[in-house]
């Protein structure tokens, strides 16, 4: 990309990024504006002042007996286990089943006819199987990671050029080196929009993972709340992981640009 191209590139992103804080802070000065004015019932929505002091609560004195970082840890340590035994297992079975049609043809029925079930449909069968500890919260999350991950890495392999595999056989690569070498650098992409779209799943799961026999994590500090009508507490809980799955996407979307410079620009 020429200095040019780049100025103008890094200039569209700078004013899109002003744009984004202006739509934030317009939806925050019309959440104010509502609750201020009173038009809406405060069990409903609160203010931001509410939210904030149930923050400010909630920082200083914990909830339910355990403090915030508790929670937060809790349900990031639970996330950060299924995602990585959905890596570890999604991206190499893609790969395979995306090279292989046979390997494809056996894998692909198991994935659809999971892949739409709703979690909790099939959360009450780990519970009796793996008990109501972290390990049936964990697999709830790695088979709603999985799917997502593995359906990514597949197409990613599918759109692989042919003639780029014919070339690398041609110049007397092997089977592994044209694995390591052509298809997983070429499917990046795919598998970094997969990870993405992945994680948007499990996050979303994580409530449902929580609903049984837990006593921490974000997602089940959201549902408690509910149950006392605390909606400034709610509010809190959602805040905080919206935020959090920010942080985590925009660190995936960093790392993106680092190891896969090329995407969009061939």
């Amino acid at each position: 990309m020429s200095s040019a191209a780049k100025g103008r590139a890094d200039e569209m992103v700078v004013k899109n990024g002003w744009l984004s804080l202006a739509a934030v802070l317009i939806a925050f000065a019309a959440w104010w504006a509502v609750t201020a004015a009173g038009w809406i019932n405060p069990l409903f929505v609160p203010s931001p002042q509410a939210v904030w002091k149930a923050f400010v609560e909630i920082c200083r004195d914990g909830y339910k007996g355990s403090p915030l970082m508790t929670h937060i840890g809790a349900s990031l340590l639970r996330l950060g286990i299924a995602f990585a035994i959905a890596l570890a297992t999604a991206i190499p079975l893609g790969l395979i089943s995306g090279h292989f049609a046979k390997a494809r043809a056996i894998v692909d029925p198991f994935i659809e006819f999971y892949r739409p079930l709703p979690p909790l449909a099939y959360y009450t069968l780990l519970v009796l199987w793996l008990g109501i500890g972290n390990s049936s919260k964990i697999a709830l999350l790695a088979l709603a990671a999985f799917a997502p991950l593995y359906i990514a890495v597949v197409a990613g392999v599918v759109r692989v050029p042919q003639d780029r595999i014919n070339g690398a056989r041609s110049l007397g690569a092997k089977r592994l080196d044209i694995f390591t070498h052509i298809i997983f650098p070429s499917c990046l992409p795919d598998i970094f929009t997969g990870i993405r779209t992945s994680l948007g799943v499990t996050y979303t799961t994580l409530v449902a993972a929580e609903m049984v026999a837990a006593v921490s994590g974000m997602g089940w500090m959201v549902l408690d709340a509910s149950k006392f009508l605390r909606s400034d507490v709610i509010f809190v809980g959602i805040i905080l992981m919206g935020l959090i799955a920010v942080l985590i996407d925009g660190s995936i979307r960093l790392l993106e640009r680092s190891r896969v410079p090329w995407n969009g620009k061939e």
